[in-house]
C-alpha cells in the first residue's frame, strides 16, 4: 500500500510547534485581542482535492490581509491588468503593511498587499451598489472556500470604528486621484472584506482554489481565470508577507498571504494549498507558529520554487512510495 508523508508531516509539525509562546495577539482591532492565544490549525489542500488536518482547523476567525489577494484578482477579472496596473503598482515596499506612503513618482500604492494597494484594489470591484460589491466578494470568497462564508459584525464594527489610519491613506489617494470620491463606500467594502469568517480549512481549500489554477479542487467549481491568478501568485510570491517577503522567498519559496487573526496561507502551483491559524504574531504581523510551520513543511516537502527536490505537480508521486 503507497505511504502518505503528507499526514504524519504536519502532525509533527503540529506537536512540535503546538506550545511556542512566542508572539502577541494583534491588540490594534480591539476586538481581535478575545481570539485564544494558544488556537493553533494546519490543513493541507491538494490540487487533487484530498483533505489534511490536524489542531484547531474548525476555529473561526477573520480572514483580515488573506482578503487581498482574492480581491486583487476580482479587480484583474473586472477591468484587466493595464487598468489595474494604472492604479496599483506590483513592487514590494520593504514597508510596514499599514505604512501611508505611495510611489513617489506615480503616486500609485506600491502593490495590493499592503493596506494602500488593498483600499485602492477595492475601489476597482464592480457592482451596482455597495451591497452589491459586498456580495459579489462573498460570493466569490465562498466559492473559493467551498462553502457559504459570512462576515463578524463584531470585528467589522471595531475595524469601521478604529481604522483612522486607512482613512488617512484613502484621503491620500484620493487627493492623487488613484481613487474615486467614495471614500466611506471604499473603505466599508474593504473593512467588511477583512472580517469575512474562514477556518483553517476554507484557507487551505482557497489556497488550493489559485494552486489549481483557479478551480476549486474539492467542489469542481470554477472560481478565478487563469490569467488572473498567474498575476494574482506573482504579487504574493514578492509581496505577500510584508516587510518578511523577501526572507519568506529565500525560506518558503512559494506564494503566501498572512493576516492579523492570525491566518497564513500558502501556494504550491499546480500542487496544493496550505491554510495556518495561529493568532501570537511576530513585530511585522506574521504568525509565529505558521511561518515556523511553513518552513518546515517546505523543507520536508521540498517545496521551495527552487529545490532541486520539487518536481512540478509530481512531486506528490515522487514522495509517495510503498514502505
Amino acid at each position: 500500500m503507497a505511504h502518505d508523508p503528507i499526514p504524519e508531516l504536519i502532525a509533527r509539525v503540529y506537536e512540535r510547534h503546538r506550545d511556542c509562546d512566542e508572539g502577541e495577539v494583534a491588540t490594534y482591532i480591539p476586538e481581535l485581542c478575545k481570539a485564544d492565544p494558544d488556537g493553533f490549525g494546519i490543513c493541507v489542500v491538494t490540487a487533487d482535492g484530498r483533505v489534511y488536518e490536524v489542531g484547531d482547523c474548525d476555529v473561526p476567525f477573520t480572514i483580515q490581509s488573506i482578503s487581498k489577494p482574492f480581491v486583487y484578482g476580482m479587480a484583474l477579472e473586472d477591468h484587466g491588468r493595464e487598468e489595474v496596473l494604472r492604479r496599483v503598482g506590483v513592487e514590494p515596499t520593504g514597508e510596514a503593511f499599514n505604512s501611508i506612503v505611495l510611489d513617489e513618482a506615480t503616486m500609485r500604492p506600491f502593490n495590493p498587499m499592503v493596506n494602500a494597494g488593498a483600499i485602492a484594489t477595492a475601489a476597482l470591484v464592480g457592482g451596482a451598489s455597495p451591497p452589491d460589491r459586498i456580495a459579489r466578494v462573498l460570493g466569490r470568497f465562498g466559492a473559493a472556500a467551498g462553502r457559504e462564508l459570512s462576515i463578524d459584525q463584531e470585528v467589522f464594527a471595531s475595524e469601521l470604528a478604529t481604522g483612522h489610519r486607512n482613512r488617512a491613506i484613502a484621503h491620500l489617494m484620493l487627493n492623487f486621484g488613484m481613487i474615486p470620491g467614495d471614500v466611506d463606500g471604499i473603505l466599508d467594502l474593504y473593512f467588511r472584506q477583512c472580517s469575512i469568517l474562514v477556518n483553517c480549512r476554507d484557507l487551505a481549500t482557497m489556497a488550493a482554489t489559485l494552486a489549481n489554477v483557479g478551480t476549486n479542487p474539492t467542489t469542481g467549481q470554477d472560481v478565478f481565470r487563469v490569467d488572473c491568478v498567474k498575476d494574482v501568485l506573482a504579487v504574493m510570491f514578492t509581496c505577500g508577507m510584508y516587510d518578511f517577503s523577501g526572507e519568506w522567498a529565500f525560506r518558503v519559496g512559494v506564494p503566501a498571504k498572512s493576516g492579523v487573526a492570525g491566518g497564513v496561507l500558502a501556494v504550491v502551483n499546480r500542487q496544493l494549498g496550505i491554510g495556518i491559524w495561529s493568532p501570537r504574531l511576530d513585530a511585522r504581523g506574521n504568525s509565529v507558529r505558521g511561518i515556523r510551520a511553513c518552513v518546515e513543511i517546505a523543507d520536508e516537502l521540498g517545496l521551495h520554487a527552487f529545490d532541486v527536490m520539487n518536481y512540478g505537480s509530481t512531486f506528490l508521486r515522487t514522495l509517495v512510495r510503498d514502505p
